[in-house]
């Protein structure tokens, strides 16, 4: 079936398919829909693709991902008036992770700004927060010289990750020089322009490639063939998995419109020192230096279900404290795992908590944020 324009999702009354559905589905995926998308859940087992992203290499369809491309003279000041980061700070060729935040402090959407050149700007958003960050973002660029432009319809995003990561998209440019962590490159591949970033969402080292449309499938088809079978097509389950070992927030759990980048324990992300004036900074400013009246904590069992979002924390004498926010088996550890917000009071490492899964109270210690690191 034909892409549908993101923007035609009210209208439509269905999911928007990505340009690559024909090749996930050559692949043997199985689709389910995410955020108004239908996306690739998985293409087999998410067991085995979340495995041989942690000793290999997985590839992953990012094309759900808001891009939004800022350029003119006034496209810095633009993103700094709506982001946490210091924009203005971030030299071109590097990328930062941070908030789009509300009056009150809350988290609208973490998403990650690349300053692409010195007018040049590009912001990837979560799929399911697109509208709310490219109406922010137009209302910040009002009377002001920077071009705001939606590129999800046109933009394919797909990303490698794993150890042999930078192996693979070594060959793929020719062995070119490779951006470090949270850098970003331009590079042609297969004859078409691929933004090259040096960022994920695994808790492995990972990139991020961005081509247009017309460019996909070759792309696609030339990273499988680079991987030599050691590259596997990865869908949306492994990548939740990946994520949770590695204690990364998704927005809707971790992170709401009701919750600070304080709440999470991300405040090192939110810039109060910089000098341009955004959006929410005065009740960030108040948040920093109020204790928080929960933590987020990691939750391991040693066997059991596994915590899932929404159940309920105990403590030791079974009163409420606290609610998961995400959890499943963990496919590196082979134990349940799960991420929390609790009482402060009982947030370090070495505490046991119970919590209530399905009518059964399942022991839990809590460890410390990610549950896994790469060697």
């Amino acid at each position: 079936m034909g892409a549908v324009s993101p923007g035609d999702r009210g209208t439509a009354g269905e999911p928007v398919h990505l340009v690559l559905e024909d090749e996930h589905r050559r692949l043997g995926a199985r689709f389910g829909g995410f955020a108004g998308w239908w996306m690739p859940i998985s293409y087999g087992s998410d067991r085995g693709e979340h495995l041989q992203t942690r000793a290999a290499a997985g590839l992953f369809d990012l094309s759900h991902m808001a891009e939004i491309t800022l350029e003119g003279p006034d496209a810095v000041a633009v993103a700094d008036a709506t982001l946490t980061a210091d924009v203005a700070a971030l030299g071109p060729g590097r990328a930062r992770y941070c908030f789009s935040c509300n009056d009150r402090g809350g988290v609208e959407d973490d998403l990650v700004v690349y300053r692409l050149g010195p007018d040049r700007l590009l912001v990837v958003a979560n799929a399911a927060n697109r509208d709310v960050v490219l109406g922010a973002i137009t209302a910040a660029g009002a009377g002001r010289r920077a071009e705001v432009r939606d590129r999800t319809g046109s933009t394919v995003l797909l990303a490698l990750q794993g150890p042999l990561a930078a192996e693979v998209t070594r060959g793929l440019t020719g062995g070119g020089e490779l951006p470090l962590r949270f850098g970003v490159t331009e590079a042609v591949i297969g004859g078409f322009d691929v933004l090259v970033s040096r960022t994920g969402y695994t808790g492995e080292d990972g990139f991020e490639l961005f081509v247009d449309n017309a460019g996909a499938h070759a792309l696609h088809r030339q990273i499988l063939r680079e991987g030599r079978g050691q590259v596997v097509p990865a869908g949306l389950a492994a990548r939740d998995s990946l994520r949770l070992e590695a204690g990364l927030p998704l927005h809707g759990h971790e992170l709401t419109r009701d919750l600070s980048p304080y709440d999470a324990g991300l405040g090192r992300f939110v810039a109060l020192q910089k000098p341009a004036e955004f959006t929410g900074r005065a009740a960030l400013a108040r948040r920093a230096v109020t204790p928080g009246t929960r933590a987020l904590v990691g939750l391991r069992g040693s066997a059991g279900r596994a915590p899932r979002a929404a159940n309920p924390v105990l403590g030791p004498a079974g009163s409420p404290v606290g609610t998961v926010t995400s959890g499943a088996p963990s496919p590196s550890l082979g134990v349940p795992i799960a991420m929390a917000y609790v009482a402060p009071s009982l947030a370090t490492p070495g505490t046991t908590l119970l919590v209530e899964v399905r009518g059964e109270v399942v022991t839990t210690e809590v460890v410390e944020l990610p549950f896994y690191r790469r060697r």
